[in-house]
């Protein structure tokens, strides 16, 4: 099936996260895309909506099963169903990870730039910033490592958060 991705299509005063919370900066830092889902997707979203009934539901297996099987086809990795665990989205993840493993007041440290949102979950989950900021030698960014164990060295740091594809 031929998928387009030429199409143009205005997203602005559409309530998009992407296109409407600023106003001054290229969107270049949300995952968003700006061309129509596959027509398969589509089809089964209206499937599913024509049932009518939008009640709680349950993580079906297939869904677990084929996480499973991308690790371990990709990456000959393999996992347990029971070591896994449903989350709607990578952010509460790690708002719950950081109540679970720090204390109100301790610092997390991030390497900035760095997407937004990292430093909003730490401040509405009442933690303090610290930045390793990221040197920049005008075509790749690197890690300030002499900065990085000093900050770490801090009692007060007690968990670091990293950001992909920047970490790597």
């Amino acid at each position: 099936m031929k998928y387009d991705f030429d199409t143009i299509i205005d997203r602005k005063n559409t309530s998009s996260l992407k296109w409407d919370y600023f106003d001054t900066q290229l969107p270049m830092w949300v995952a968003d895309m700006d061309f129509k889902v596959a027509p398969e997707i589509i089809e089964a979203l209206t499937k599913r909506v024509q049932h009518g009934i939008f009640g709680y539901a349950v993580i079906p297996d297939e869904y677990f099963n084929s996480y499973i099987n991308w690790w371990k086809n990709r990456h000959d990795f393999k996992m347990k169903k029971e070591n896994l665990l449903f989350s709607v989205g990578v952010m509460p993840s790690i708002s719950s990870i950081i109540r679970a493993l720090t204390e109100e007041n301790d610092c997390v440290l991030i390497q900035t730039p760095v997407y937004h949102i990292f430093f909003k979950v730490i401040f509405d989950n009442n933690r303090k910033v610290v930045e390793n900021k990221l040197l920049y030698d005008g075509e790749r960014y690197s890690i300030d490592f002499a900065d990085l164990e000093e900050k770490l060295s801090n009692d007060k740091v007690t968990m670091m958060l990293l950001c992909n594809p920047h970490n790597q």
